[in-house]
């Protein structure tokens, strides 16, 4: 019966819906061809130390934060295809760009690009499938789908990777560039088509309520949501923890010298990818009768328990790395949707560009991750670093905890506000 409401609703996506799943198969896929090894490369073409190379990382990731912030805002006003369109063009100059980078400068540069428009892309994509989906478990599931397929890209990324990049083949980069280039012609179509969505500037999504309303009200209504910014320190933590095992838990291994490097690492991503593929949609049946922040709670306690494993799992100990990365798989499987899902609940119909875009902060835990973990492995091991992350954990269940104690804003008064206001003009 369930797979049954699960068919009918998969049935009820408009066409877009379908395009922005391939879209996040190939947006992510070809993230995960060059980011997984980027410290291996640094380190290894240019000999710089672990807190040199998540400098690097850390200065790219703050970057896209805050682009990511005024990106979600800024397509509440303008329309989520403008800056969809701007992201997918430069993801097809990064990687065009890629195909050509030598030296230390080069591939400074096109990792800060990468992340950028990363950056741009996910706040309004994420807030567009509320403007196309407008039933509330049909969006849910919308949202656990591109996930899913997030992770399809993400397993398959990697091998990708260790054929045409770490095998010197950069020119197959430019494959990927015109992939991107592909997509973003499909992806016109799929607006053009979409009879809600119009292209031109002056006629926004339907949902885009907040056309001429200031960037400064947008910051005023959301300094004034107190769950949302403890909610956003909660998740910055939760990424930070999980981003050891991108940039810490890579440059560990390679530093220790452990044997077949390469093989292990990209055994360890596409291990993460291959079980949350099998395992989300078992885990959102299991769970769907739990409340949101408790299967939050439930996926912190394995997130602690995988950094405990990585803290204590001897170095040579092949399968004991996989088997830590699994248990951090089902934690993500059951974390990072919900997380969405969370979001989407929270935010008025009128903010949702904005309230993803503040979502966006969640990735300064990834920018200060390779940072705060080269800076620890430098001055005290793995050891020390895994045992912090875990701890880090309870922390963020402390604050989950207190989300319903804190206030909100009256979004019914602020928008009676605002209209009261344009007649009085």
């Amino acid at each position: 019966m369930q797979s049954d409401v699960s068919l009918k609703r998969l049935k009820q996506f408009p066409p877009l819906m379908w395009i922005l799943l391939f879209g996040a198969f190939i947006t992510r896929g070809s993230f995960y061809m060059v980011w997984p090894f980027l410290s291996i490369i640094l380190y290894q073409r240019f000999g710089i130390s672990a807190t040199e190379v998540g400098l690097i990382l850390s200065v790219a990731a703050l970057v896209s934060v805050f682009v990511g912030f005024l990106g979600g805002t800024l397509s509440d006003k303008l329309g989520r295809h403008q800056l969809m369109y701007t992201s997918g063009l430069l993801y097809v100059f990064s990687f065009s760009y890629l195909a050509q980078a030598s030296t230390l400068a080069e591939y400074v540069i096109v990792i800060t690009l990468c992340s950028i428009a990363k950056a741009l892309w996910e706040p309004p994509t994420s807030a567009l499938i509320g403007d196309i989906v407008p039933d509330t478990q049909t969006r849910e599931l919308a949202m656990q789908m591109r996930y899913f397929v997030v992770n399809v890209g993400a397993a398959i990324g990697p091998m990708a990777g260790v054929w045409f990049g770490l095998t010197g083949e950069q020119s197959s980069f430019s494959i990927t560039a015109g992939t991107f280039a592909a997509f973003l012609g499909l992806l016109y179509f799929g607006f053009k088509s979409h009879g809600k969505i119009t292209l031109g500037k002056e006629n926004q999504p339907v949902s885009d309520k907040t056309s001429d309303s200031s960037f400064k009200s947008t910051l005023s209504i959301l300094k004034q949501d107190k769950l949302l910014q403890c909610l956003i320190v909660a998740n910055i933590l939760c990424m930070f923890i999980y981003a050891q095992m991108d940039s810490s838990l890579i440059q560990y291994l390679t530093r220790a010298e452990v044997p077949d490097l390469v093989l292990l690492i990209s055994s360890m991503i596409v291990a993460n990818s291959v079980l949350i593929i099998c395992c989300q949609f078992l885990l959102l049946k299991i769970m769907s009768s739990m409340a949101l922040e408790s299967r939050i709670q439930v996926g912190l306690l394995l997130l602690a328990a995988s950094q405990v494993w990585f803290a204590v799992n001897p170095l040579d100990f092949f399968w004991g790395w996989i088997g830590a990365v699994l248990v951090m798989s089902v934690a993500e499987a059951i974390l990072f949707p919900t997380m969405n899902v969370h979001i989407d609940r929270l935010a008025p119909a009128h903010l949702r560009g904005a309230y993803f875009g503040a979502a966006s902060f969640y990735s300064l835990g990834f920018a200060i991750a390779p940072l705060l973990g080269g800076f620890v492995l430098d001055h005290f091991g793995g050891f020390w670093l895994f045992m912090t992350a875990s701890l880090l954990s309870f922390v963020v269940i402390y604050l989950y905890r207190i989300l319903p104690h804190l206030q909100r804003p009256d979004f019914d008064n602020l928008t009676d506000k605002k209209d009261s206001l344009q007649l009085n003009k």
